[in-house]
């Protein structure tokens, strides 16, 4: 059985994200591998990991002189003040040398000056975290295979003795694969990219679980952001069920009191039809009892749902003012999917956020890029509901009317314990609106669907549409008999 190394006993990895996936950071005193392609961020984290510390660190280089390295840190606002570095990387004096070795080989002649410089720095510096970038420079200084592996092991137990804990990169590739370094190492970091962005992943941590799978990451003038992938079923909140209301009375009857906490309600229907304006009318309602509501907004620009929330009489702008109401533009081309789900967390976990609100689910598909929508959407929604947020999910439908009645876009009713309907209809020539509920897993609802108006004082839901019949088939008609 493994023992798994307490969270309180590890060390910072230099970046909150990384350290969410190594399961608190790494474990004091072994040796990590991180391994990517030129240009993947694999300095930029050794910068983070040496700076994450007060105590002594030390770089070690075999490829980029100080001057740089100091220059680039500088950049990216990491102070390297308590870094030392020891450059054994060659100089430019070593391109004019015509030096020859007719009895050693260069490797045997070479090595034992930079192993020198290397200990002497070392028991000098008395460092707690060390960075060598990159250990492949090292296997040119061995006489063959048996032998690195000898000087790595020997490397590696030389620092974990005088209690340092070693990070260290690599620059595989065919010439100098780094298969024998992954077995040596400890952990192992691994950087990758895809059309969207960065990535990474751990596929070894001696002694502990980790969060297993690719997750985003980006590389921004500040140095590494990760994002990890949202696991729903790690985080969990009680919260006290109660019921959500509208604030309008016939809207509130449609549900038997309204919507439940802790749940999510999916609003479907056709473009313009008020789905936005419905849920607006919750978060409304929510400000008045000094409630925090958030809306993710994947289509529509800040200044058209300021000027629509205005238009309706919601004081959208006093709202944001006092904090009870936040509004997020997501740019699904700029912002990935794990980005999102960090935004969330933010607000649910750090801000307390009671009701959110997705527009649209269409929109959310395209920060996806490629991945299966349901997987995302579930794992969202999901976290939401364990954290006792009531989730308003907008799903946009493509037809107007028609005699093929949709409840919600494919695939998506299955999240839903509540669904509401919004959809248009034809009397006598003139344009209206009708809404509905379809289901509701936490209580009894009213069958009848009603009129809805969107007016400059709000929303408004008229009384049963009793007298009008054929609504979801697109041709509804009106008893003569009855008032319009």
């Amino acid at each position: 059985m493994i023992e798994h190394a307490p969270v309180s006993s590890r060390i910072s990895s230099g970046v909150a994200g990384l350290d969410e996936l190594l399961g608190g950071g790494f474990i004091p005193l072994r040796a990590y591998l991180v391994r990517g392609g030129p240009g993947s961020g694999k300095t930029t984290l050794g910068l983070h990991f040496l700076t994450a510390s007060a105590n002594p660190a030390l770089f070690i280089t075999l490829s980029e002189d100080e001057a740089s390295i100091r220059r680039n840190a500088e950049t990216l606002g990491i102070d390297l003040s308590k870094v030392h570095i020891i450059n054994l990387a060659p100089d430019k004096d070593s391109f004019f040398e015509e030096d020859s070795y007719d009895i050693f080989s260069p490797a045997e002649v070479e090595r034992k000056p930079l192993a020198d410089k290397l200990v002497s720095g070392v028991e000098r510096i008395k460092p707690q975290r060390v960075f060598i970038d990159s250990l492949t420079q090292f296997r040119y200084l061995s006489a063959d295979r048996f032998q690195f592996r000898k000087q790595t092991l020997s490397l590696f137990s030389y620092l974990k003795n005088l209690n340092i804990t070693t990070l260290f990169s690599t620059e595989s590739s065919a010439e100098a694969p780094d298969d024998d370094l992954q077995f040596l190492s400890d952990g192992i970091i691994e950087i990758g990219s895809r059309s969207d962005g960065r990535m990474l992943r751990i596929t070894k941590f001696r002694g502990s679980d980790f969060a297993q799978d690719w997750h985003f990451f980006r590389l921004t003038d500040r140095g590494w952001h990760v994002f990890p992938r949202m696991r729903a079923t790690e985080h969990v909140r009680e919260f006290q069920p109660e019921t959500v209301r509208s604030g309008v009375p016939e809207l509130d009857e449609l549900l038997h009191g309204g919507l439940a906490r802790g749940t999510v309600t999916v609003i479907s229907g056709p473009t313009g039809v008020g789905k936005t304006t419905l849920g607006l009318q919750y978060m409304k309602e929510a400000a008045g009892r000094g409630e925090r509501s958030v809306i993710f907004t994947f289509e529509e620009t800040l200044g058209t749902l300021f000027h629509r929330a205005r238009a309706i009489g919601v004081p959208i702008d006093a709202m944001v003012r006092q904090g009870t109401l936040a509004v997020h533009y997501v740019e699904p081309l700029i912002y990935s999917a794990f980005e999102f789900a960090a935004m969330l967390r933010e607000e649910a976990e750090c801000r307390d956020a009671r009701i959110v609100m997705l527009d649209s689910s269409k929109g959310f598909q395209m920060s996806i890029r490629g991945e299966d929508i349901l997987t995302h959407l579930h794992t969202k929604c999901t976290y939401l509901k364990n954290m006792g947020v009531t989730t308003i999910l907008v799903s946009e439908l493509d037809t107007i009317t028609g005699d093929q009645f949709k409840a919600t876009e494919v695939g998506v009713s299955y999240l839903a314990d509540t669904i509401v309907f919004l959809r248009y209809m034809e009397l006598e020539g003139e344009l209206r609106k009708a809404i509905g509920v379809l289901k509701n897993r936490t209580s009894a609802f009213e069958r009848n669907l009603r009129e809805l108006e969107i007016t400059p004082y709000g929303i408004k839901v008229g009384r049963p549409l009793a007298q009008v019949s054929g609504i979801l088939t697109g041709k509804p008609t009106l008893r003569r008999d009855s008032p319009a």
